[in-house]
C-alpha cells in the first residue's frame, strides 16, 4: 500500500475523531471545569440543590466540606463540596 492510500484511508477516521472531539468531548470538559469552578466559589448566604435533591443554604464554606442549614429552624449539617449539585441564582 502507498502513503497515499494510507493517508486516504486514514482521513475518515481523522475527521470523525475531530468531530466527535468538538461536539462531545471539548463540551462536556468545559463543563466539568465551569462545575468545580463553582463549588470552589461558594459563599456564606448562597442557595444550593445537592445530589440529593435538598435544597439549602451555605452557612460557612470550609476546605474539603460545607457547613449548610438546611430549613428555617437552624438545622446544620456538614457535606461534601462535591455533593454541590448546583448554585441557585435567585
Amino acid at each position: 500500500m502507498t502513503e497515499s492510500g494510507l493517508l486516504s484511508s486514514l482521513l475518515p477516521l481523522i475527521v470523525l475523531f475531530a468531530i466527535f472531539y468538538f461536539l462531545v468531548i471539548r463540551p462536556q470538559q468545559k463543563q466539568a471545569k465551569a462545575h468545580a469552578l463553582m463549588q470552589q466559589n461558594l459563599e456564606k448566604g448562597d442557595k444550593i440543590i445537592t445530589n440529593g435533591g435538598l435544597i439549602c443554604e451555605v452557612v460557612k464554606p470550609e476546605n474539603d466540606c460545607i457547613k449548610v442549614k438546611l430549613n428555617d429552624e437552624n438545622v446544620i449539617v456538614k457535606i461534601s463540596r462535591e455533593f454541590v449539585a448546583k448554585k441557585i441564582n435567585e
